[in-house]
This record gives structure tokens, C-alpha cells and sequence, in this order.
């Protein structure tokens, strides 16, 4: 059964590693020019999160805790 509550967006990757995301992805994410993107990475995938800009995350000066495991330990917060 299809599930109509999950939608999907495409785009492909260039030589660069490089890619445009979806209209409807940036306006979820509510992203536009200059704004940062997290990705989490979980069990079950890689999550796309708008991430605060660098002055406003208070942990930012704190690179022991920049970790893939402090992000998920902390993700809830």
C-alpha cells in the first residue's frame, strides 16, 4: 500500500559533489542563499536539518563535541 503521506524529491550529483536542492525541499526546510545545512546520520538514514548560523549555535567553539555521535546523543535538545 502506498503510504500518500511521504513524498519524495529528486535531484542528481555533479562531478563536484554538487547538487541544487528541490524547490519543495527549501521550502520545507525554509533555506535560501547563505543559510547552512545539517546532515544527520542516523540507523536509518541521512536526515536534512536547516542547521543555526555559526554565531547562533553556542557549542560551535566546542570542537570536542562535533562529533557524529554527540550529534545524534544531543539531536532531542
Amino acid at each position: 500500500m502506498l503510504d500518500r503521506s511521504v513524498r519524495a524529491a529528486y535531484s542528481k550529483i555533479s562531478v563536484k559533489s554538487q547538487t541544487v536542492l528541490p524547490a519543495e525541499v527549501r521550502e520545507r526546510l525554509a533555506v535560501g542563499p547563505g543559510d547552512r545545512l545539517r546532515y544527520v546520520l542516523t540507523e536509518e538514514g541521512v536526515r536534512i536539518e536547516k542547521a543555526p548560523p555559526e554565531g547562533d549555535d553556542p557549542f560551535v567553539t566546542f570542537t570536542e563535541w562535533a562529533g557524529s555521535a554527540d550529534d545524534e546523543d544531543y539531536a532531542h535538545l
